[in-house]
């Protein structure tokens, strides 16, 4: 022991206290964050007398850190003893004793250990980590029992506050203020530092911000202030690319043009040059451009600009469908009977998004032509405004003057009852117009989901009471007969002279108010829906009726898991878009004030109302109120079901139409129906098959629509 004694004694004393320094070149956290001339220091080997210092085949390598010792003899030293460990540097610190145990914890070289130029590094990389010190240099000294290590340290400062540049960020500074303020007052570790970083980096992430980039402080100043630099992705350009049916963008090297307007696409953008790029917007903007119905694929790709360093490109790469289609088909409904239809339309004329639509349809009871063009944004209009306007004509057969059990009223050509007059049927024709805007209630971000809707505009038309074969007869009766004038009515308006004109003009102003917060438009399971609506029609001329008629709607679904014969709803987690059921309300109501020509009565029964009778076979009322409970649920993959009860009263009001053509033909005023359907799932709702009893009787009725009652 002696022996191995002297040895030591005999080296450490050639030794003349030339300092060991050993430095870190490999922190993370030190290349971060230290200053300038800290780096140099602990990037750079001080050592005096270099061509003595080494015996014959020591070698150095620059890339690591070595131990080194100024030795004259030519002796190969590979460890050495460590008799005592001074942490010096934290004296003049707040917090120096904290910051010299954690140093002092840090090391796994303790008084009585060996030591060699690893476990030096080791070490002195773990002080670094510890995240509390600038600078960390290890000087020797010999002792007469071993080594002294004098650890000369550099403590961070006392951190006094974390700000965000610029300072107009997307992170608010107190929202780092919120994260730092327990640590205000407190020394600066540079791990939690870090820490603290990567919770503000995933703030941005979540947030949508996924090209933010957060560049620590250049240096750690005196005054324990960081500043935390951002670069949050600003947007320098949106280049849009009209693909062709090859998928180029070019033609003979020319960008390829597309029908739509520029301006039609870019206003679907909430992402602009200038703003920061955000994930989540420009995912809602590319569903907006699905949402316009003139797209079949885009696809978005990022580019660097290369004029502003730091900023992005977006391009978008679209492929624009077809928007005109020619449309056919034949049917049958309760009021048009056996019918044929056949349809033109165009969803982007002129490049410009709008619709318009010609349709014909010709029935065995009703015959219309329509025209219409609707504007689903006014061009510069920030309240997304939309505009619509139609021009019609048409013939009819009106529902008000028939019942299925109880006849029809038939035409005729005047009160005297000695004529000869032949049974034919009333018939309307309608010639006519109107036009509507309609607006979000979004305080003009168009952006901005918004619950409530607007509408008002105004409508023209004239009437004219017509028998099928096109011969003026303003006048019903239920049973054409000689000498009985009690059932002989007036089909239009009457005014005030009592006379019953051939021709009515009606003028109204309309005006509306909805508030949608239902889950899906067309297959809703939560959520409600509530309408109100007036129509006030103004006189213009002598045959032109003033009345006011308004209406209600209300309906609530609530979410239920009743039947489970889906594969799907049998899961214990399933969602209601695994599984879409639920038990839906509806209410409705409406009312009329003033003198209505009888054809403008509200109309009790149908598939959009008591489904246990037939169009218009209720009651022809001034007044209504109507109920329904439907529970919808899934069977088989696109198949669903439903079962439902309905229920509706005209509030006693048939008498108070003029003519009172439902009390004429006996139709009683209120009922119910009980009933279930089924379905199969299109893009535009269920193709429906409802059946469905009246008041619980054996008379059944059956009815075939496209989507839900409400």
């Amino acid at each position: 022991m002696q022996k191995h004694f002297l040895k030591f004694k005999k080296v450490f004393t050639n030794i003349a206290c030339t300092p060991l320094i050993f430095i870190s070149n490999n922190s993370e956290l030190a290349a971060k964050y230290l200053p300038s001339d800290v780096e140099q220091s602990i990037k750079t080997l001080e050592i005096k007398n270099i061509n003595n210092v080494f015996p014959q085949g020591f070698k150095i390598n620059p890339e690591k850190n070595v131990f080194i010792a100024e030795n004259e003899e030519n002796l190969n030293l590979e460890s050495v003893l460590i008799s005592e460990i001074i942490i010096e540097g934290w004296e003049n610190h707040p917090e120096g004793r904290k910051l010299e145990l954690a140093a002092y914890d840090s090391m796994s070289i303790k008084p009585g250990s060996i030591v060699d130029n690893q476990i030096l590094n080791r070490d002195l990389n773990a002080i670094y980590a510890s995240g509390w010190f600038s600078g960390v240099k290890i000087n020797s000294q010999d002792g007469p029992l071993g080594v002294r290590l004098i650890v000369n340290v550099v403590p961070n400062p006392i951190l006094k506050k974390v700000e965000i540049k610029p300072i107009n960020s997307v992170i608010p500074n107190s929202y780092v203020d919120d994260i730092f303020s327990n640590f205000y007052g407190t020394t600066l570790n540079l791990n939690e530092l870090q820490n603290k970083i990567e919770i503000i980096k995933k703030r941005y992430e979540s947030e949508g911000y996924s090209l933010a980039r957060i560049n620590g402080p250049d240096r750690i100043s005196d005054d324990g202030i960081v500043i935390l630099n951002v670069s949050e992705g600003i947007i320098s350009d949106i280049v849009l690319r009209f693909l062709g049916s090859d998928g180029e963008s070019t033609v003979d090297g020319k960008p390829r043009k597309g029908k739509t307007k520029d301006w039609v696409i870019r206003r679907e953008l909430k992402t602009q040059p200038g703003s920061i790029f955000n994930r989540k917007i420009l995912e809602a903007d590319i569903q907006r451009l699905y949402g316009t119905g003139l797209f079949d694929d885009v696809k978005v790709s990022l580019g660097s600009d290369n004029s502003n360093p730091g900023k992005v490109t977006i391009f978008l790469d679209l492929s624009e469908q077809r928007t005109g289609s020619l449309t056919g088909g034949i049917g049958y409904s309760n009021s048009s009977g056996i019918f044929a239809s056949a349809g033109l339309q165009e969803t982007n004329a002129l490049g410009r998004a709008w619709t318009t639509n010609i349709n014909l349809n010709f029935g065995e009871y009703s015959t219309t032509y329509n025209f219409s063009l609707t504007d689903p944004w006014i061009k510069g209009d920030r309240h997304k405004t939309s505009f619509r306007t139609n021009v019609f004509l048409s013939r009819d057969y009106p529902q008000e003057f028939n019942s299925e059990k109880n006849g029809r009223i038939y035409a005729v050509n005047d009160k005297n009852t000695e004529s000869s007059d032949s049974f034919s049927s009333i018939v309307l024709e309608k010639t006519g117009g109107g036009f509507s805007f309609s607006r979000p209630l979004n305080g003009g971000d168009p952006f901005k989901a918004a619950k409530w809707k607007v509408l008002a505009g105004m409508n023209f038309k004239k009437v004219k009471m017509i028998d099928s074969s096109g011969n003026n007869k303003p006048y019903g009766d239920v049973t054409p007969t000689k000498g009985n004038i009690s059932e002989i009515i007036c089909i239009g308006y009457t005014p005030s002279d009592g006379s019953c004109p051939d021709e009515n003009t009606l003028v109204s102003v309309i005006a509306s108010t909805t508030r949608n917060n239902l889950d899906n438009s067309i297959n809703p399971t939560s959520g409600n829906k509530l309408t109100f609506a007036t129509e006030q029609f103004v006189p213009l001329g002598e045959n032109s009726p003033t009345f006011n008629r308004m209406r209600a709607s209300y309906s609530q679904f609530i979410p239920v898991k009743l039947i489970n014969l889906k594969k799907e709803c049998k899961s214990s987690d399933s969602t209601s878009e695994d599984c879409p059921q639920t038990i839906g309300f509806q209410f409705k109501a409406g009312t009329i004030f003033g003198e209505l020509p009888p054809y403008e009565a509200f109309c009790m029964g149908g598939t959009s109302s008591i489904r246990g009778w037939g169009a218009c076979d209720l009651a022809v009322s001034k007044s209504f109120i109507e109920g329904t409970a439907e529970y919808r649920f899934p069977i088989w993959k696109m198949i669903s079901g439903a079962l439902f009860v309905d229920a509706g009263s005209d509030l006693g009001s048939q008498k108070d139409v003029p003519g009172k053509p439902g009390k004429l033909l006996k139709k009683s005023g209120s009922g119910y129906s009980l009933g279930g359907g089924v379905g199969v799932k299109t893009p535009i709702g269920p193709l429906r098959l409802d059946v469905a009893s009246k008041d619980l009787s054996d008379d059944w009725r059956y009815t075939l629509g496209v989507g839900w009652k409400f």
